[in-house]
């Protein structure tokens, strides 16, 4: 393998790395959302997206040669070997490879916008569930100031029915005394 290709190889397997790391179920996207905020994460995603353009143009790129080399390869019916098996093997050779760099490139280019993709909706995640805590404090403290109103209110009316009871009482104790 060229030293292009095992580059690129390298970097699908770190993509893929990355993505298991991601997908670990026990780690909180809370968690995640503070390390992507962290101030390292936060200058390398200053350049990153410069470098996360130019590694898809690479890609894509890498990708286009790759198809070429299939497409340059697949000709062996349009040229006649049969007197030289060797050189059939040869082609074949050549065709496996140039495949097999289509597919490092193809899932590179895919891993590589899936990462982001990945980050992006772990930081939405983090970010939704802080504020469905905040709302959620926030309707537990209506809730308990409600119950408190509501219980002021019930103090408030059984105190305005004792006063008004005691007015009738003094009403009817002033109106016998007068008469």
């Amino acid at each position: 393998m060229s030293l292009q290709w095992t580059a690129v190889a390298t970097f699908l397997y770190v993509e893929v790395f990355f993505v298991l790391l991601l997908c670990i179920p026990f780690i909180s996207p809370k968690r995640w959302s503070k390390i992507f905020k962290s101030r390292i994460i936060q200058t390398i995603a200053l350049y990153g997206n410069t470098s996360f353009m130019v590694a898809i143009a690479i890609l894509v790129f890498l990708l286009i040669d790759a198809f070429r080399e299939v497409r340059k390869y697949s000709v062996t019916e349009k040229v006649d070997l049969t007197n030289n098996p060797t050189a059939i093997e040869h082609i074949h050779m050549k065709l496996f490879r140039a495949q097999r760099n289509e597919y490092i490139a193809g899932f590179a280019l895919l891993l590589c916008m899936l990462l982001r993709r990945l980050a992006t909706l772990l930081s939405q995640q983090a970010t939704l569930m802080a504020s469905n805590e905040a709302f959620k404090k926030q309707a537990e403290g209506a809730s308990t100031a409600a119950k408190k109103y509501m219980e002021d209110n019930e103090l408030l009316q059984e105190v305005g029915h004792s006063l008004s009871h005691a007015r009738t009482h003094a009403r009817s104790v002033s109106l016998s005394v007068v008469i």
